[in-house]
């Protein structure tokens, strides 16, 4: 697949299929995700690969923890603010996500059924945590993770995989630590839920949109 036709086919998927992955083909994934740039070529990430029934155990505590109204602590904070024009992108695809499931705006059941299901990761027969050591200036640190986890999601849709970069995966790295037997020497910086896409799902398949070229670019000459 060329790269400019990965970079703009990819979407992210909210429904999966049941089918795993073969663990293979994560690992051809993974293989080549590590040649991502890095700065200083420090390579500074940490990825847990999590499928079977550590992901089950997860999918549950996380979607319970979601039910119950926990506090979200991830390691790294949420924006609590946005300027309004990036704000109302996020509201938008928020529409158009809900728009695709038909939940109305006012049923605030369904949009819990929808929210449980991304704390079950949509499905995903596997999950990708990407981590830093805790000693790690966060800042660059970041901007590392940002790039191998591109690459790994752009690397799965080559292959024929969907992915779904979810913050939804990071919000109680307590529990995730305590279940997948984590130290508290790593620091969680986010996730990735990643399978076969449902074909034919109107979530999967919804008009994207992006900011226009000129609107983000500043030429000088």
């Amino acid at each position: 697949m060329d790269v400019f036709e990965a970079v703009t086919a990819r979407r992210s998927i909210r429904k999966f299929r049941a089918d795993e992955v073969p663990e293979s083909l994560l690992r051809e994934i993974l293989e080549a995700a590590r040649w991502s740039p890095s700065w200083g070529n420090t390579q500074p990430w940490e990825i847990i690969v999590v499928t079977g029934e550590k992901l089950k155990k997860f999918k549950r505590a996380n979607r319970q923890m979601q039910l119950d109204g926990a506090l979200p602590q991830p390691d790294t904070t949420m924006p609590a603010t946005w300027p309004e024009h990036i704000k109302q992108r996020y509201n938008d695809v928020g529409k158009s996500v809900l728009t695709a499931l038909n939940i109305p705006r006012g049923d605030k059941e369904a949009r819990q059924r929808y929210y449980s299901d991304m704390a079950s990761l949509f499905g995903a027969p596997a999950m990708l945590l990407f981590c830093l050591d805790q000693g790690i200036a966060r800042e660059y640190g970041m901007l590392d993770i940002g790039a191998i986890l591109q690459t790994t999601c752009l690397l799965a849709h080559a292959r024929g995989l969907g992915s779904c970069i979810l913050s939804a995966t990071v919000l109680y790295p307590a529990m995730a630590r305590e279940l997948l037997s984590l130290p508290s020497s790593k620091a969680i910086i986010m996730g990735a839920a990643l399978g076969y896409p449902t074909a034919g799902a109107p979530v999967n398949e919804f008009a994207r949109e992006r900011t226009s070229l000129d609107s983000l670019t500043l030429w000088l000459k």
